[in-house]
This record gives structure tokens, C-alpha cells and sequence, in this order.
């Protein structure tokens, strides 16, 4: 649909912590989806911090329900259209759940 994705268990890193999936996306160059809002803010400081590459972090809201795929894949896709270049390296955003 016009847009690079992969998810964790695609990518082989179901088991990975929430840095090693952070350091993933930077090392791959796409943003990290995730509804882990708390641990990917401090993951994103404390990457600045050290001056680690970091590709952007795209949080989703937990009012845009996981038994509705098709909706998060418009949003998603909505989103993507309006960030063309990706976000700014050390960026966190929230998926708008309209």
C-alpha cells in the first residue's frame, strides 16, 4: 500500500528487548511503531543522550483498538503520506486516533 513495514515477528525479533528492536529500526531506517509509550520516550533520551542513532518513534494510541487491523493500516498510511521523508532522527509522535 505504498508503504515499507515489517514487523517484529517478520523481522525475526519477537524476543528482543525494547532497545535491540530500537537499535533494529535505526540500524534499517524506518521509525519504530509501538503502543509503548513510557519505555520508547525514555529509550529516545537516553539514545540522544549518547548520540545513538534513532529513526523516529511512532506511538499508537490505545483507543485505536488491535482488533481493528485495517483501521491501524489506514492510520498508519494517512501518517506515512504526511511524513514522506520520515520524521527527524530522535523524533516521537502519536498516531492520531481520527
Amino acid at each position: 500500500m505504498g508503504c515499507a513495514a515489517r514487523s517484529t515477528q517478520e523481522a525475526g525479533n519477537r524476543e528482543a528487548d525494547d532497545e535491540w528492536q530500537l537499535e533494529y529500526a535505526a540500524r534499517i531506517g524506518h521509525l519504530l511503531v509501538t503502543r509503548n509509550r513510557n519505555d520508547f520516550i525514555a529509550l529516545t533520551a537516553q539514545f540522544f543522550g549518547e548520540n545513538r542513532p534513532h529513526a523516529g518513534v511512532l506511538i499508537v494510541s490505545h483507543r485505536i483498538l488491535a482488533s481493528n487491523p485495517a483501521r491501524l493500516a489506514k492510520l498508519l498510511i494517512r501518517f506515512a503520506a504526511q511524513h514522506p521523508a520520515g520524521l527527524p532522527a530522535y523524533t516521537v509522535a502519536f498516531l492520531k486516533p481520527y
